[in-house]
């Protein structure tokens, strides 16, 4: 039994591989993970060029680490950004698609009350029929 492709579905098919790899690196970034192993390496970063005996290759200011920094940010910021937007993209889809959906239900709501109506009236029609043969034959 085939099954029908939801929007999501669809939508993750049509992404390109740059698309796939900016959204999983935005998700990277943006866990808990990712904070605690790039704490870990800082500290070990600093630590390692604090407790050197030979060849700090990065004193302190760490200016080295502030370049390393940077540059992960310039290049974090757009990637996050790629994402986001595709966030947005996929939130007017999901928009649009229940929009159509609500709208599809609403028609057949109102097709339901209205066949409802028709039996309520064709009821009262035969109970009101019924009455007036009773009152016919008293």
């Amino acid at each position: 039994m085939e099954t029908k492709k939801t929007w999501h579905d669809i939508h993750k098919e049509s992404l390109a591989f740059g698309q796939r790899l900016a959204d999983s690196v935005a998700k990277g970034m943006g866990s808990w993970r990712f904070i605690i192993i790039q704490t870990i390496l800082v500290v070990l970063w600093m630590g390692l060029n604090v407790i050197a005996y030979i060849g700090h290759w990065d004193p302190y200011p760490y200016i080295l680490l502030n370049l390393v920094f940077s540059t992960q940010a310039a290049y974090a910021a757009p990637i996050i950004m790629m994402a986001q937007n595709r966030q947005n993209e996929r939130d007017r889809i999901q928009a649009n698609s229940d929009y159509k959906t609500n709208v599809e239900a609403k028609k057949e709501i109102e097709e339901l009350m209205a066949r409802l109506n028709a039996i309520e009236v064709d009821k009262l029609d035969k109970i009101i029929t019924m009455l007036e043969q009773l009152d016919k034959k008293k």
